[in-house]
């Protein structure tokens, strides 16, 4: 005889089933999907654009480049983020709008396993978006050049798109843990986001020691492909060491829990106010 699940267990599991789709689905999300869709109808269109020419202007060594300089300057500083942002804020957030939150509080469904489960299924969603967008650009850029399935293929492009993918869902987790939190605990979480914003993008001009405080400092050193600043910028960028895999996937899981954690405190300890 099996034994069997955990009261907590079933219910992150029933969080996890109405909230995902519920979130992925959400009509309010609609430019969640558009910074998605995005990079992928433009990446579509200059591999046509570039197929009709007898002589491309430009090399498949180019295209990586690119490819690259987008992942870390659009997706990681602009899709992703601001994507986590609309998706994990308003896991909380938008209930207190809508004045549905306390449906779930009069049920008997233990705090922690609702931010759990809601977490979880923001995360899919994040997921379900962005790593279908990451892998279609990459794919994408390089197919007017008949070199880029051999790259591919028998080079190390598949390497190299599976590191894109492991950067990806590592963004979501960290900055899903971050939202999440900012929805709960914040009247008005855009105010926490644009302090986070600020703070990761002038990233590369801090000291190192900051620079850990961070999580596109240890993404950006995950990333397959180093994208060097131009001048004059790259006079006054600081420069340190990335770090090692085996410390950075780890430390941006385990401080992601902790942050989960803590949220699942503050919401077990906390009251709705719907005319905050």
């Amino acid at each position: 005889m099996s034994r069997q699940t955990p009261l907590w267990q079933r219910q992150i599991a029933a969080v996890f089933r109405l909230e995902w789709r519920k979130t992925l689905l959400s009509r309010r999300g609609w430019w969640i999907y558009l910074l998605a869709a995005g990079p992928v109808a433009i990446c579509l269109l200059h591999a046509l654009v570039t197929s009709r020419r007898a002589h491309p202007r430009h090399s498949l060594g180019n295209d990586v480049q690119a490819f690259a300089m987008m992942f870390q300057l659009f997706y990681l500083r602009g899709a992703i983020f601001f994507g986590c942002m609309g998706i994990f804020a308003s896991l909380f957030r938008g209930e207190m709008l809508e004045k549905t939150l306390h449906y779930y509080y009069l049920t008997p469904l233990r705090r922690e396993s609702l931010v759990a489960g809601k977490y979880l299924a923001g995360l899919l969603a994040a997921c379900s978006l962005f790593v279908p967008s990451v892998a279609a650009s990459l794919l994408l850029i390089g197919g007017h050049d008949r070199a880029w399935g051999d790259y591919l293929w028998r080079g190390p492009g598949l390497a190299q798109l599976g590191w894109y993918v492991l950067v990806t869902v590592l963004a979501c987790v960290g900055y899903g843990a971050v939202f999440l939190a900012c929805g709960l605990l914040f009247r008005n979480p855009m105010i926490p986001a644009a302090a986070v914003y600020v703070w990761e993008n002038v990233n590369p001009f801090l000291p190192s020691v900051l620079q850990k405080i961070s999580v596109i400092s240890y993404l950006k050193g995950l990333c397959p492909v180093e994208v060097p600043l131009p001048p004059p910028l790259n006079v006054i960028v600081v420069d340190i060491d990335p770090t090692p895999v085996w410390i950075a996937v780890p430390g941006l899981l385990a401080v992601a829990a902790l942050l989960v954690t803590y949220t699942a405190i503050a919401a077990r300890r906390g009251e709705i106010g719907y005319g905050e």
